[in-house]
């Protein structure tokens, strides 16, 4: 069997990184965790990100652009209420079939609070940034509102704390929401 590549390594370390940061958010997740997933020694992952930050950061970046992606991929030649619903349609899927992307990012939210609170603020430029685009990507297909946009992310934001809550579908907190924000099928949790 070829050996990976560095590139190919720290695609592994992302991707293994992401279940444990949402597992255990970044202060209870150890390096040696990460490690351990990818099945690589500490000194080697470290070889490959300067530190916990580093990776924490490539996984929050990661999250975000995988978030941009389903968005721009879903609204494609849409615009209006189109958009917003194909948008919504793939938010919630990519949510209940990848709990762990949903979970990553409300850790990015909590580490970026944290982080502030001890001084750090790389956690939250970098962070912001990404939320930007995230905004920008939806921005545009909803007709480059404001009122829409900030509807949207709020539906989303509002997604987000019910899924990570564990609210099944069902559930009369989701009755609210227009039909494309609702969860189509149990989250795991």
């Amino acid at each position: 069997m070829p050996r990976m590549s560095a590139e190919e390594r720290r695609e592994s370390v992302i991707r293994a990184a992401t279940i444990e940061f949402a597992r255990g958010g970044y202060h209870g997740t150890s390096t040696e965790a990460i490690a351990r997933r990818v099945g690589v020694s500490q000194p080697y992952l470290f070889r490959l990100f300067p530190g916990k930050k580093a990776i924490f950061l490539a996984v929050a970046q990661r999250c975000v652009e995988d978030t941009i992606r389903t968005f721009a991929e879903a609204s494609e030649g849409l615009e209006g209420e189109e958009a917003l619903h194909a948008m919504g349609n793939a938010y919630t899927k990519v949510i209940a079939e990848r709990p762990e992307r949903l979970m990553m990012q409300m850790q990015m939210y909590v580490a970026v609070k944290a982080a502030e609170e001890e001084g750090d603020h790389e956690f939250g430029e970098s962070v912001r940034a990404g939320w930007m685009r995230l905004w920008d990507t939806v921005h545009v297909p909803l007709g480059a509102d404001v009122n829409e946009t900030t509807t949207f992310m709020a539906y989303g934001m509002l997604v987000n704390c019910l899924a990570a809550m564990g609210f099944p579908p069902e559930h009369r907190v989701w009755e609210g929401l227009y039909p494309s924000a609702r969860l189509k099928g149990r989250l795991e949790t």
